[in-house]
């Protein structure tokens, strides 16, 4: 089989495929040709004047040759789209997502699983530590649900931790959220999270990505996925983030593509808070609800429930003082509150049953206020 390279779809698949040709490298290249098909015919003498390196030459030469390994990465991607549920949008296609197509470098092609439609509609970025806190990925939970009551579709990375928590507070809303991810939709990754995909297209939502459907994770891919979130988003959400966080990579690219950054403070005490408090210092919409954002947004949208307004009212107990945010021990509040152990510990289980606290491997905590 040798690629129709007149067909638009094809010579788009084709584009990607050739050695040393990325994102950047197809916006240079549409300044100078009308479309991916036009690139493919020119002759050789005219993409060296154009300075085409010789490893795209080659590539390409061996794409006309119907070299079989290119052949046979073309023709899965064209049976890839037959399966229902999936489909190929390339970058001059109308459903292509217009915020997406904004941005320096917007992939080539994207390959999609469920409800396409999506990438289009309003969206907020949710990213952070694949490690939260307990308060934090409860937050992100209650987050993603009320931005979801309030009409934003929710985009994330599916990875662990306040990703997927971000996700699945959309979906206990019953609302559709939009995973992008850093391999191919063949490959989940993480793969404990198959059931969450697989949830997130059943409730109308959409799994989305730019890589080859068989292609399996590779640390460079998460940076390059990063863009996609921030660039499908109106605006882009750090929860909780350390310093070193991809998360700070993904805020980095929506001021890039000139997009609202918004980020939560934390405790002082948990390193997980530390990349938020750095781009707070450096700028980004301070968010203690979910108002916050929406106003920043300006969007017509529904009013947001305030995350205060559900919340039960606090306990008429000398102890509660002693319980912030923060996990503390049960020795640390018996030594601090004066109570016998034999009180505290019932007290801590009523609340804790209540929803009022969090138990967790670093002891004993508020709940989200």
């Amino acid at each position: 089989m040798f690629p129709d390279l007149s067909d638009s779809r094809q010579a788009w698949l084709a584009l990607t495929l050739l050695d040393g040709v990325g994102p950047r490298f197809i916006q240079r290249l549409l300044q100078e040709f009308t479309s991916p098909s036009a690139f493919l015919n020119a002759e050789p003498a005219t993409l060296r004047a154009l300075g085409v390196v010789p490893r795209v030459l080659n590539s390409l030469a061996a794409l006309q040759r119907g070299e079989s390994s290119l052949l046979a990465r073309l023709q899965l991607a064209l049976e890839w789209q037959t399966s229902a549920g999936q489909q190929i949008i390339c970058l001059d296609e109308t459903d292509y997502p217009a915020l997406l197509r904004q941005i320096a470098d917007p992939p080539a092609v994207l390959f999609v699983r469920g409800n396409a439609g999506l990438l289009g509609d309003p969206q907020i970025a949710m990213v952070g530590t694949r490690h939260p806190s307990p308060l934090g990925a409860e937050t992100a939970r209650a987050f993603a649900r009320s931005f979801t009551q309030a009409g934003l579709s929710v985009t994330s990375g599916m990875a662990l931790g306040v990703d997927a928590a971000c996700h699945q507070g959309a979906l206990d809303a019953g609302g559709q959220t939009l995973a992008v991810w850093g391999t191919g939709l063949d490959r989940c990754y993480p793969a404990r999270h198959r059931k969450l995909a697989e949830q997130i297209v059943a409730q109308g939502g959409v799994l989305v990505s730019e890589m080859w459907p068989d292609i399996g994770p590779q640390a460079g891919q998460f940076p390059r996925r990063n863009r996609i979130i921030s660039g499908l988003s109106l605006g882009t959400l750090v929860v909780e983030a350390s310093l070193n966080s991809g998360s700070l990579i993904t805020a980095r690219l929506a001021l890039e593509q000139d997009r609202e950054v918004f980020a939560m403070p934390g405790s002082i005490h948990n390193v997980q808070a530390r990349g938020c408090h750095r781009l707070l210092r450096e700028g980004a919409n301070l968010v203690e609800c979910v108002q916050d954002v929406l106003d920043v947004l300006q969007l017509p949208l529904q009013t947001a429930l305030q995350l205060e307004s559900t919340a039960p009212s606090e306990p008429d107990s000398p102890l509660w003082q002693w319980l912030g945010y923060d996990p503390v021990s049960i020795d640390w509040l018996v030594q601090h509150s004066g109570l016998a152990v034999q009180e505290v510990m019932p007290a801590l289980l009523e609340w804790e049953l209540d929803g009022l606290i969090l138990n967790t491997a670093q002891g004993f905590c508020r709940a989200r206020p």
